[in-house]
């Protein structure tokens, strides 16, 4: 989600987006070892606070092991309350980077294996394949049993929620489908988790609105304008949440821009006349770029996301608002 991106909500959206409640705006530079990243650096960075090689979860550029931001929390304090919502696969890229250390994303058994075996209390997304339909003999809905994990494959029901417990829905075969077939399944989730979350003493949530980038990767317009509006009704739920709690940080934050997505006007086939009454959303490539991206805070801390820094400065900026560490 790029500048592009997220100026969308401005022109598509029927009321004043969100985004507008934010009071602190940054941009970071999203390079990964490579000038261009891929979400699974890109993630490993707010997650681990390193750069690394893209494709690369919760390991440096030489392929070592790096704590990440969850592992760290929990370290301190079990009792912190971890949450993760995204509208792909939970196993994939940016979600499992808060608790993955895999040399390749594309390793989802593993990926799920280790979610199952992290310190992570609360999942939604999609991904049921990776339980259910695996390349190897595990039987995962056992080990999700025996980690004390209540699976949820049919709805986005809110729980009574028991002290102890930790809570999946995995409610796609792989990546859940796109906005308008799923509903409102991201804020659905994201108020559950929220809800589940809010008993605790602190915690530490990351939602993704996953399928910005696909759209991106589509080069679909119309597709893109959804996710976005989609994510910002959740980024409204998140803000309000905080408004009321008054210790709450929020940061919004991309771990690249895809598509080179621009809002451009209309312009005639043979080039001679132009419309600048009239959007037609342009993009220059398939893939990601390199363009810098927003940074949007609320909250306490939240001053510490001004200006304009590495990737990696999220995480360590993130230490600082949750417990003052330098």
């Amino acid at each position: 989600m790029g500048v592009s991106q997220l100026s969308s909500a401005y022109f598509y959206g029927e009321e004043e987006p969100n985004f507008s409640r934010f009071p602190v705006v940054g941009l970071i530079k999203t390079s990964s070892t490579s000038k261009i990243t891929d979400s699974a650096a890109g993630a490993t960075a707010f997650s681990c606070g390193k750069k690394t090689y893209n494709g690369a979860l919760g390991l440096d550029a030489d392929s070592n092991r790096i704590e990440n931001i969850v592992e760290f929390l929990k370290s301190i304090n079990p009792q912190v309350g971890v949450g993760l919502v995204a509208t792909s696969s939970i196993t994939h890229a940016t979600p499992a980077a808060y608790y993955s250390h895999v040399e390749s994303r594309e390793l989802a058994d593993e990926i799920m294996l280790q979610l199952i075996r992290s310190k992570v209390d609360f999942f939604a997304g999609g991904g049921k394949d990776y339980v259910f339909k695996r390349g190897d003999s595990i039987d995962l809905y056992a080990e999700m049993q025996k980690a004390g994990i209540d699976l949820d494959t049919t709805a986005m029901l809110k729980r009574n929620w028991e002290e102890g417990s930790r809570y999946g829905y995995l409610l796609a075969k792989d990546g859940m489908p796109s906005a308008p077939q799923r509903g409102n399944f991201l804020l659905r989730a994201s108020v559950a988790a929220i809800d589940f979350l809010d008993s605790r003493e602190s915690s530490f949530l990351m939602i993704e609105g996953s399928q910005i980038d696909w759209a991106g990767h589509d080069n679909n317009g119309e597709y893109l304008k959804e996710e976005v509006l989609d994510f910002d009704r959740v980024v409204g739920a998140a803000l309000d949440y905080a408004e009321k709690d008054g210790n709450t940080l929020v940061v919004v934050t991309a771990d690249h821009e895809t598509g080179g997505y621009t809002l451009a006007g209309y312009r005639s086939e043979d080039g001679s006349s132009r419309n600048y009454d009239s959007i037609v959303p342009s993009f220059s490539t398939g893939g990601h770029s390199s363009t810098l991206v927003p940074v949007l805070a609320y909250g306490p801390g939240s001053e510490l996301f001004s200006g304009i820094y590495e990737n990696t400065e999220i995480h360590r900026k993130m230490l600082i608002a949750m417990m003052g560490l330098e």
